[in-house]
């Protein structure tokens, strides 16, 4: 049986340099959720893509001598290379220059227009432009005359006449969907954030720009173009196929995953914008944390002291996927720093997870010749069944809830209770004495939980996850496993192989 549609999205990415350790965090994150999600049975829709229409693409463009087509095709590449790298497992790859997300800009509009044309008008707008976050600034953005996302470029004043959303239509009614959870924003914390704003009363937003050379003409304007932040939200929505007939298969999205610093954009004037065209809202944004650097935040604007091909390879992409999301988190603000990384990886990955993996496959080999056996009596009473179960039911609660952080430290805290285990029970010591079934029972035991820390550290590290599996022996594919059937698991008469080592620790200089 297959379960209920999810359909998440990460958002897009600026085409105006290489992607950094706080992209990262987003993608590995929403990965982790779309691999949990497909554990549960779900029918999984991952999103995710590039936004590359802005000044700030005309602007690389012309520093690095190509033209805005040639520079985003380079960024696209080098983009989806790194979320190979780090094992994301998107479904779909969509791009703002591509016809089918012009056809759903183009298409938005029109529908705004013909159910509340009073939403759309044109009018004079001056203000204080940031190229970073292609914004005008509210003076609460603005920091020592600069905006605080953006503290190292010029804020440029700006005064157009341009096409306005009347966003401030739409505040009460956005106040009540959140409260009565119709429309979800969390963690709580962004929630309150997104919330104050509201009540603090919306101004009408200009989605128009005079006519950049880059960008999306506006429908019945050929003297201006749509945009960029208009014209980006909407690639949810173009991603599944709207307006054409069926697009209400994915739509609406289940999730979309966001930072905290546009939640604005995605929890306010992109709900409006929806309500407005008299489309379904997205049920829930989650918007996470910054990855900081001795407490600033990583940046292409600011640049950073760590680049994310470093950090790929420092102990692999699967450790950087889990130190991202145990160290740092995927709710609050968390530190990046090299001496943490290496502590996790050696701690956690080294010297319990993959120790536990190692002694446990070898011990199989090695009193049973490579097969598991069977358990002689029932186990509900046995210790680590019971914190296995425990453990299981804390982690579903916990992955539901997208929190991250506590389900990759529940994985790694049964692999510490199943090497405690390996030393109560000290099955050299059953061997020697001969105690054949109580032997059997111990490595019986050891071999289950090896096999559900597989499944259920897959989405944090699904590469080793998979090597794991495969030492297992089983027949059955990793990917065909899931969360209801881990109670039952059995790798029962399998036989398993050498085990890889997982998480060779550094050699020292």
């Amino acid at each position: 049986m297959t379960g209920p549609k999810y359909f998440l999205t990460t958002a897009i990415d600026y085409s105006n340099g290489d992607p950094h350790l706080g992209h990262a965090l987003e993608k590995v994150g929403a990965d982790c959720i779309a691999r949990y999600h497909r554990l549960r049975g779900d029918q999984v829709h991952y999103l995710m893509g590039m936004d590359e229409h802005s000044q700030s693409v005309i602007q690389a463009a012309a520093r690095a001598g190509v033209t805005p087509r040639e520079w985003v095709d380079r960024m696209a590449t080098t983009f989806a290379d790194y979320w190979r790298r780090l094992e994301c497992s998107n479904d779909d790859w969509i791009r703002t220059t591509e016809p089918r997300h012009v056809r759903g800009v183009v298409s938005l509009l029109e529908r705004i227009q013909q159910r509340h044309p009073d939403d759309l008008y044109v009018a004079d707008y001056e203000g204080l432009y940031c190229t970073g976050c292609e914004e005008f600034k509210q003076p609460a953005q603005i920091a020592n005359g600069h905006c605080i996302e953006h503290p190292t470029l010029e804020l440029i004043h700006t005064k157009e006449r341009n096409h306005f959303f009347r966003l401030s239509a739409y505040g009460q009614r956005l106040l009540q969907l959140i409260a009565k959870q119709e429309f979800r924003v969390e963690p709580a914390i962004r929630r309150n954030e997104v919330v104050r704003l509201l009540e603090d009363g919306l101004q009408d937003v200009s989605i128009s720009r005079q006519r950049l050379p880059w960008g999306i003409p506006f429908p019945g304007d050929p003297e201006q173009t749509v945009y960029v932040w208009f014209d980006a939200l909407i690639n949810y929505l173009s991603a599944t196929g709207f307006p054409a007939t069926g697009y209400e298969r994915l739509w609406p999205a289940d999730l979309h995953v966001v930072g905290k610093g546009i939640t604005r954009f995605h929890c306010i004037i992109w709900p409006a914008m929806l309500l407005a065209a008299g489309l379904e809202l997205p049920k829930l944004v989650w918007a996470h944390g910054y990855v900081q650097w001795e407490g600033t935040k990583m940046s292409k604007t600011a640049g950073t002291a760590v680049s994310l091909k470093a950090a790929i390879e420092r102990h692999g992409a699967d450790a950087l996927r889990y130190f991202l999301l145990r160290e740092v988190g995927f709710e609050s603000d968390g530190n990046f720093t090299w001496d943490r990384f290496d502590a996790r990886y050696t701690a956690d990955l080294a010297d319990t997870f993959g120790n536990l993996v190692s002694r446990a496959l070898s011990m199989v080999q090695r009193y049973r010749d490579g097969t598991v056996p069977e358990l002689p009596t029932r186990s509900e009473g046995d210790s680590l069944e019971q914190a296995t179960q425990e453990t299981i039911a804390a982690y579903t609660r916990a992955m539901d809830g997208q929190e991250l952080q506590h389900g990759a430290a529940l994985v790694i805290e049964l692999a510490s209770r199943a090497n405690r285990y390996v030393e109560e029970t000290a099955p050299w010591k059953l061997a020697k004495a001969k105690q054949d079934a109580e032997l059997d029972r111990v490595l019986a035991n050891l071999a289950r939980v090896v096999a559900r820390l597989a499944v259920m550290a897959a989405p944090f590290i699904p590469a080793k996850a998979q090597e794991i599996w495969d030492a297992l022996g089983t027949d059955r594919r990793l990917d065909a496993v899931r969360l209801g059937d881990l109670a039952g698991l059995s790798v029962a008469r399998h036989h398993v192989s050498k085990p890889p080592i997982l998480f060779p620790k550094p050699v020292a200089a």
